[in-house]
């Protein structure tokens, strides 16, 4: 009987080093599934992370081909087309010099101006599809030309300004296409209708916002008339870029083209 509680006490102490021994047991398990999930995680975001750069390096190499195919159509365009149109104007020239009657002179004036309209928008689109052009200030240099020479012939004084303009900001091609294209449109549009003296062209920048406005000082747009296609496709052109085409006349017609870079 004295005996009993000695074996009691090392039954005690044997159950107590098991149940040490088996809580150490767990906690082992437990580190090592967590370690061996923490490195499964790893693996799937390495994976993942190698997918992604797989992923950025073909879409790296689809922009690569087609600016080098852009490329392609322009050098094309230059030397074949540039070259047509250049022996169309110089044969039509030659033809003016041959002619008697008037009338065939008119025509042949009325060739040399689609020929020569033909000559500038053929640069238009070489310009275009020059990635070297897709920054800021490439594009409002050649707006402020195209204005100039658009305006030159006219009665309309033309001012431009600028602010903030970061001219090395990056615009996409499809961007600067469609503000060109607008531009060119709100300038027709006021040559044709406005019937203004005057035209402020300026172009701001703010952080990633880009606002281009064009104003005159025009008798403005009617309301109570339908609204034209020019304005539609301003309108359009803009909300393909998720930007935005506003329109006001008070002293004259205003227009807002809005875009973030």
């Amino acid at each position: 009987m004295s005996k009993l509680p000695d074996t009691i006490k090392l039954a005690y102490i044997i159950g107590v080093i098991l149940l040490i021994t088996f809580m150490i047991f767990i906690v082992l398990i437990v580190v090592l599934y967590n370690k061996r999930q923490v490195f499964f995680i790893q693996q799937q975001k390495l994976k993942e992370a190698e997918h992604q750069n797989q992923l950025l390096q073909k879409e790296l190499e689809k922009q690569k081909s087609i600016e080098k195919e852009r490329e392609r159509i322009s050098h094309d365009m230059h030397d074949d087309l540039g070259a047509g149109i250049s022996a169309l104007k110089l044969q039509a020239e030659f033809l003016k010099q041959r002619a008697e009657g008037d009338e065939l002179k008119s025509d042949i004036d009325e060739l040399l101006k689609t020929s020569e309209e033909m000559n500038i928008s053929m640069r238009e689109m070489l310009w275009s599809l020059n990635s070297g052009n897709d920054t800021l200030g490439s594009f409002i240099d050649y707006s402020k030309m195209y204005a100039r020479n658009f305006l030159k012939k006219t009665n309309i004084q033309l001012n431009i300004e600028d602010e903030n303009i970061i001219f090395e900001t990056i615009i996409t091609t499809e961007q600067r296409r469609n503000l060109f294209l607008c531009l060119k449109e709100a300038l027709n549009n006021a040559y044709k209708h406005s019937r203004s003296s005057q035209l402020k062209l300026s172009f701001v920048q703010k952080d990633k916002e880009f606002m281009m406005t064009v104003s005159d000082n025009g008798i403005g747009i009617r309301y109570d008339q339908p609204e034209g296609n020019g304005l539609r496709n301003m309108r359009g052109r803009m909300k393909e870029q998720n930007g935005h085409c506003e329109v006001t006349t008070e002293n004259g017609t205003h227009l807002f083209f809005r875009i973030d870079l």
